[in-house]
């Protein structure tokens, strides 16, 4: 029974309850308003019920690059069956808390591919090596990286080597099947392939960053890495939305509105980019944007521990504490950048040999109380191996595990966690 018919009945019911002949028509006409809104309503509901069972199992299907909302849309680019799913990849992304690109302010550069000569170059890049082309998939123009090896670079004629300062955002979607893909950051003076970061994927899940650390002198030193395993596959021949951001020292990577790499400590001073592409079937890329600006920039509690630094602490408070002892993720594994910080604390308890602490490990509270305590428990017994390594006498270090208990930050958010990731030398 469709929308008008049930209304009509509703209607006609309202009359046969007037019966004939009544002194108040005025109450029967409020009614007949009252039954019809009603069922309206009601109709209403039926249908949201409906097309939220149809974006759920659009959603449910996607996984294999169709969708139960769009069918027999095909790819004119090497077979891909690539439909357009991105509306359905927002809805399962709404409310993530690490969601939390935004925008650099001041757009330098941004190509939706529209208005192209289809089989020619793309008219707002320039080619470094190898080949790329105007293409149509699902009947939108894209770029289409040729096969094996192609490299191109946004066309931009003011600066064309160093539009992006210490703030700046990059977003692009891309599909592709098999291969690797590649995008690279170079200071202004430096050649292609000498990169000041780069962010490459050549598997089906994973992520790598690679970055020369903040300090550096060289500008091609890459000593940081940042890695991660993507729980969607990205080279399911769907479009993905890619995002970049970098702020001062800080580069975030997003794929589909999720935040998946956070490297606090890069070197600042990119000043242009390249895409580059290596595969046996070709990559499509759309809906470019390079702006300048990015979010607002969280400060680490980076500690000052030099001597005089933990002399005063110590005098103050009665303990100092560090965020910068860091460790691998889920491990009591110290990273080789700890060790800088743990010589400055090592050589402050030579110099006081007497005085004797307890070493807290404390963690967020990603995981379980069981867990954590024990991880935060083997992280204070790290640091106080390390200590006594260095000549430290570990009878005057008592390592103890507080696990999450004790937070200073809100563990909703990822620099609160950040925060609470932390070892305090309390004085006993």
């Amino acid at each position: 029974m469709n929308k008008k018919s049930v209304l009509s009945a509703a209607m006609v019911a309202a009359l046969m309850m007037a019966g004939t002949g009544s002194a108040d028509a005025q109450f029967f006409k409020k009614l007949k308003e009252k039954v019809k809104n009603k069922v309206e309503q009601k109709i209403d509901n039926m249908v949201d019920r409906a097309v939220n069972g149809a974006v759920d199992g659009a959603v449910d299907g996607a996984g294999d690059g169709v969708t139960g909302a769009v069918k027999g849309k095909k790819s004119s680019g090497d077979g891909y069956d690539a439909a357009e799913v991105e509306e359905a990849d927002a809805v399962n992304n709404v409310g993530n808390v690490k969601n939390d690109f935004v925008r650099g302010s001041v757009v330098v550069f941004e190509d939706a591919v529209s208005g192209e000569q289809v089989g020619e170059f793309p008219s707002k890049w320039d080619l470094e090596r190898g080949n790329a082309e105007i293409a149509v998939v699902n009947g939108k123009q894209v770029i289409e990286f040729a096969k094996d090896d192609s490299w191109i670079k946004p066309l931009i004629s003011k600066n064309p080597l160093n539009y992006f300062g210490d703030e700046f955002t990059v977003e692009f979607d891309l599909l592709y099947t098999e291969g690797g893909f590649e995008i690279d950051f170079m200071h202004p003076e430096s050649q292609r392939d000498l990169e000041i970061f780069t962010l490459h994927w050549y598997d089906a899940a994973g992520l790598d960053l690679n970055y020369v650390k903040g300090g550096e002198e060289s500008n091609y030193d890459k000593g940081g890495n940042s890695a991660c395993e993507q729980k969607t596959k990205l080279n399911n021949g769907r479009w993905h939305h890619y995002a970049i951001s970098f702020n001062k020292r800080v580069i975030k990577v997003y794929v589909d509105g999720v935040r998946y790499i956070n490297a606090p400590n890069a070197k600042a001073g990119a000043g242009w980019m390249t895409f580059f592409f290596r595969g046996d079937k070709p990559a499509y890329l759309k809906n470019v944007v390079i702006a300048r600006g990015a979010g607002e920039l969280y400060q680490r509690n980076a500690t000052d521990l030099s001597e005089g630094a933990i002399e005063k602490a110590i005098a103050e408070t009665g303990k100092f504490v560090t965020n910068n002892i860091l460790f691998e993720t889920g491990k009591a594994d110290l990273k080789a950048e700890s060790m800088e910080e743990i010589k400055k604390v090592a050589a402050y308890m030579k110099k006081n040999p007497s005085a004797r602490f307890e070493v807290q490990g404390h963690t967020d509270s990603q995981g379980t109380d069981k867990t954590n305590d024990a991880l935060s428990q083997k992280r204070a017994e790290a640091v106080v191996a390390a200590l006594a390594s260095l000549g430290v006498d570990d009878f005057n270090l008592k390592p103890v595990g507080k696990g999450s208990r004790v937070p200073v930050a809100d563990n909703s958010t990822a620099d609160g966690r950040a925060q609470n990731r932390r070892v305090e030398f309390i004085k006993r």
